[in-house]
């Protein structure tokens, strides 16, 4: 029987040895999977149902943050790996403990994909800084790959954002 209940530590593998991760510094590294897992899902939910003004560009935009967060994910669930942690990258685990809003289901207006996909960027670059700190102090290797995603995704949200935005009056 298949347990996609919900995540599950499994024992450490026996041909491993090196550095194991401390149970927090898992956990974080854990909440920075799941949101990057659900952030290239939202985005190509909105990739795939994105109507209006702009079309073309934000679709290709979208792919770009897709393929950042697709990537950031496997160099998260690897450096868990290589610390002797499981990531656990499930459906089920991932629409447990994502932090992200829900996208709408259907046909959405490109201007407010725009404002939903920025958020759901900036709520995980959130997770990113909010475990930041703790995962430092455990080990500044992952702390150094949370800092190259947190560039990627940042300059997307910046990207994305500058589309609806209009100038400051001087």
């Amino acid at each position: 029987m298949n347990d996609t209940s919900g995540a599950k530590r499994t024992k450490t593998e026996n041909a491993e040895s090196g550095f194991l991760a401390p149970a927090a510094l898992a956990k974080n590294l854990q909440a920075v999977l799941v949101d990057l897992t659900a952030l290239q899902l939202v985005g190509k939910q909105a990739h795939w149902n994105i109507v209006g003004p702009n079309f073309r560009d934000l679709h290709l935009n979208l792919d770009e943050v897709v393929d950042i967060a697709r990537a950031s994910a496997d160099d998260v669930a690897e450096r868990m790996r290589a610390l002797h942690a499981t990531p656990d990258g499930r459906p089920a685990v991932v629409a447990e403990q994502t932090s992200l809003p829900d996208f709408p289901q259907g046909e959405v207006l490109t201007h407010e994909a725009i404002d939903l996909i920025v958020a759901a960027v900036e709520q995980t670059t959130g997770t990113i800084r909010h475990v930041h700190d703790e995962v430092d102090e455990a080990d500044p290797t992952s702390a150094d790959i949370l800092h190259g995603i947190l560039e990627k995704l940042e300059q997307q949200a910046w990207f994305l954002s500058a589309e609806t935005r209009t100038p400051q009056q001087r």
